[in-house]
C-alpha cells in the first residue's frame, strides 16, 4: 500500500511527536508531557487528613493560585470579610461585569499568623523590617486581620475599583497599592487621599 503524506501535514506530526514522545513510540505507560503538566493537583490530591491540603491553605485566608470572587464564600478569605465590606464589594463586581471587568479577590480576610508569614517574608525580600512595613502591616495593625480590607485583582480590575470605588465606600487605603482596598466612606462620598504606604 503506498501512502501519500502532504508537507504541512508532515510537519505537523513531526512537531507533535518532538512535543510528545509516548504518541510516537515512547513508553505506552508514561504519560504524555502535556498530560503530567496539565493537572497536577488532580493526580496528587493530598488526602483530607494530609498536611498541606487545600482547606488547611485557605483556612488561614491564604488563596494560593486559585481564582477567587466574591461568590467562593466557602473561602475563608471571603466569608470573614467585614459583613458590610462584603456586600458592598458584591455590588462592586455585579456592576464591573457589566463593563466587562472580573474582580478577583487576591486577598482578603487573613489570620494573624499568616499576616505575621507575609511581613517575615516581606521583611526577607525587601531587606529590612522598615521597609516591609511599607507593603505589609503586622497583625497587630493590618485590616486584612481585622477582615476590613480587600485586595482586588487583575490589574483592570483594580483600575476600575480606583475610579469607581467611592461609588461603593470602597476606597484605596494605600497609594503604592492599586490593588488594596476598605470600606471608608459612605457610598457615593469622597475618598481620603490615600496615605503614602501602610508605615505612613
Amino acid at each position: 500500500m503506498t501512502m501519500h503524506f502532504n508537507g504541512p501535514r508532515v510537519a505537523l506530526i513531526a512537531v507533535a511527536c518532538l512535543l510528545t514522545v509516548s504518541a510516537c513510540g515512547g513508553d505506552p505507560a508514561e504519560p504524555a508531557a502535556s498530560e503530567r503538566l496539565a493537572a497536577p493537583e488532580l493526580l496528587a490530591a493530598p488526602a483530607p487528613d494530609e498536611p498541606g491540603r487545600s482547606r488547611d491553605v485557605a483556612a488561614d485566608g491564604d488563596v494560593g493560585e486559585r481564582v477567587v470572587t466574591v461568590e467562593d464564600t466557602d473561602e475563608p478569605a471571603v466569608a470573614n470579610l467585614d459583613p458590610d465590606l462584603l456586600a458592598a464589594l458584591e455590588d462592586a463586581t455585579d456592576d464591573a461585569a457589566e463593563d466587562g471587568i472580573t474582580v478577583q479577590i487576591n486577598s482578603g480576610w487573613r489570620d494573624a499568623d499568616y499576616q505575621s508569614r507575609l511581613l517575615d517574608e516581606a521583611i526577607e525580600e525587601h531587606g529590612s523590617r522598615e521597609e516591609a512595613l511599607r507593603w505589609v502591616s503586622t497583625p497587630d495593625e493590618s485590616a486584612h486581620v481585622t477582615g476590613d480590607a480587600v485586595d482586588v485583582g487583575p490589574t483592570d480590575a483594580a483600575y476600575w475599583m480606583s475610579r469607581y470605588g467611592s461609588e461603593y465606600g470602597l476606597c484605596q487605603t494605600f497609594a503604592n497599592e492599586i490593588w488594596h482596598y476598605e470600606l471608608t466612606v459612605e457610598p457615593g462620598g469622597t475618598c481620603p487621599p490615600p496615605r503614602s504606604d501602610s508605615a505612613s
